[in-house]
């Protein structure tokens, strides 16, 4: 009896596998996919409006700039557009400018180093963690509802029974 269950045990988790090593190639694939990420704006147009997108409206509540059609917006667009046409070397050094002017509210894409990346970081990792702890918990309650009583487990019980009767004859 015994070996039987070990090998309807043994088969149940063979069938597992192959899912959880699809799983896992579909994981390692998307992260390769987006680490290689794109090679960034190829003209000047592309570059301004892929700066415009990370920048808030200072005036307006949830638009980019980029969205925007507010004077502030158009403001800044344009002058994202000078700095693009005079040759400034980066889009942080853009973004960094115009932050300066307007204050941090302005990125829509928080930085991705210190405290800005902690609080970005931290509710993925609560919930990567929340989901892996059910994930345990849930197995070990799976293992402890398939096992079947043995024939000692079935003694246990019936002395038990056979007690508490006893108890309550006297």
């Amino acid at each position: 009896m015994s070996l039987s269950i070990n090998r309807r045990v043994l088969n149940k988790q063979l069938k597992r596998w192959p899912g959880w090593l699809v799983l896992a190639a579909v994981v390692v694939i998307a992260l390769a996919v987006a680490t290689v990420g794109s090679s960034g704006p190829l003209t000047d147009s592309d570059r301004i409006d892929s700066i415009s997108q990370r920048l808030a409206c200072p005036t307006c509540d949830g638009e980019s700039v980029y969205e925007s059609q507010a004077s502030a917006a158009r403001g800044i667009r344009q002058q994202i557009k000078r700095f693009v046409e005079q040759g400034t070397p980066s889009d942080d050094q853009i973004i960094q400018y115009i932050q300066n002017q307007f204050g941090a509210k302005t990125l829509l894409v928080p930085n991705a180093s210190g405290f800005d990346a902690l609080v970005w970081a931290l509710p993925a990792f609560a919930f990567v963690v929340a989901v892996a702890g059910l994930a345990v918990a849930f197995r070990r309650w799976k293992l402890v509802a398939d096992t079947v009583a043995t024939d000692d487990d079935r003694a246990l019980v019936q002395a038990a029974l056979n007690d508490q009767e006893r108890e309550h004859e006297s």
